[in-house]
């Protein structure tokens, strides 16, 4: 079965890969990876936090202590909460390009297009086959507007787009006011594709000691929801990639995925709970779903359920509110 898919301008074998996250820290995980049949190795990303604090450090040691400087450094981590500094991630990057034969595909985590977009540069000079652009803001301003918003990430790709000439790919978030407009405007930046979605990770509060309380949760397999429903709609409306982040943990997710439009599937929850070896025998279930459903190759499904291929995107999306508002059951409770 063929199940070959393109991404990033990347051939690759089929569309099954590692998303950004802790499973590219150390190179024996890396292997396993590889050794399992991922498609590319995606890291986990590099924060602008990480970057600006790296660089206040060293005017700090240089240029003595100042008030300004001191309180500015109290709105950034401790270096120890990153599990790479801004260093040890060019060295990663490094020893992971030469460790696999795949695409080797970089993080970077930022808001602002400032003097950190450097880095884009160096991780590309580092051995980067591509980029993510990870961009996670919770717009609390106010006084800016959505336009704001959109402005800035729009701002932050097209620099990192003139830093480098490797394929870049943006991993937005679900919350904005139009986001099959701003996919546009990141394509026409530079963007030559989209990572749908970024997780929100909610804090919690321990009410005793009046603290916020940041927890980690594994996804689950309904967040995919609203990813396919998103891929579904910017299907045919882009030129470029789009991959699928959060809630595929099984065969069936990722045939769901690639009908609604993917030509990638990352996968980092089921990989930590049950190894890098999941990988391996999800592709295998994969091929044997299209071969019993009459399927020559990943590429005759891919996209078959998108918006585009059903007429009117607003009145489809229209009609399914009203069929799922008038499904539900008493005795489904």
């Amino acid at each position: 079965m063929d199940l070959s898919t393109t991404y990033l301008g990347f051939e690759l074998p089929h569309p099954l890969m590692p998303g950004s996250s802790p499973l590219a820290d150390d190179l024996d995980s890396v292997r396993r990876l590889e050794d399992a049949g991922a498609a590319a190795i995606v890291l986990r990303s590099l924060f602008e936090e990480q970057i600006v604090g790296d660089e206040l450090a060293t005017y700090h040691a240089h240029a003595g202590a100042s008030e300004s400087h001191a309180e500015a450094m109290t709105y950034l981590p401790e270096p120890e909460v990153f599990a790479l500094g801004t260093h040890d991630y060019l060295e990663q990057v490094q020893k992971i390009k030469a460790a696999v034969r795949v695409p080797v595909i970089a993080s970077l985590n930022g808001t602002t297009p400032a003097s950190w977009i450097e880095y884009a540069r160096l991780i590309e000079q580092a051995g980067a086959d591509a980029l993510e652009v990870n961009v996670y803001e919770l717009a609390t301003d106010p006084l800016e507007s959505g336009d704001d918003v959109e402005d800035r990430t729009v701002a932050v790709v097209a620099a990192v787009r003139e830093a480098v000439a490797i394929p870049i790919a943006v991993k937005l978030s679900p919350f904005y006011s139009s986001l099959s407009h701003l996919a546009g405007r990141l394509e026409r930046a530079g963007a030559n594709g989209l990572v749908i979605f970024n997780r929100f990770y909610q804090p919690d509060i321990d009410a005793e000691n009046l603290e916020i309380e940041p927890r980690l949760y594994l996804s689950s397999p309904n967040e995919l929801l609203l990813r396919l429903r998103w891929l579904a709609v910017l299907s045919g409306q882009i030129q470029g990639s789009l991959a699928v982040t959060g809630g595929v943990h099984n065969t069936l997710d990722a045939v769901k995925a690639v009908m609604a439009g993917a030509h990638a599937v990352q996968m980092v929850s089921v990989l930590l709970r049950r190894g890098p070896e999941t990988l391996a025998r999800i592709r295998v279930e994969l091929a044997r779903w299209l071969e019993e459903h009459g399927y020559e190759s990943l590429k005759q499904m891919q996209g078959s359920m998108s918006y585009g291929r059903g007429g009117n995107p607003a009145a489809l999306e229209r009609s399914n509110y009203m069929r799922i508002l008038q499904s539900w059951r008493a005795d489904e409770s």
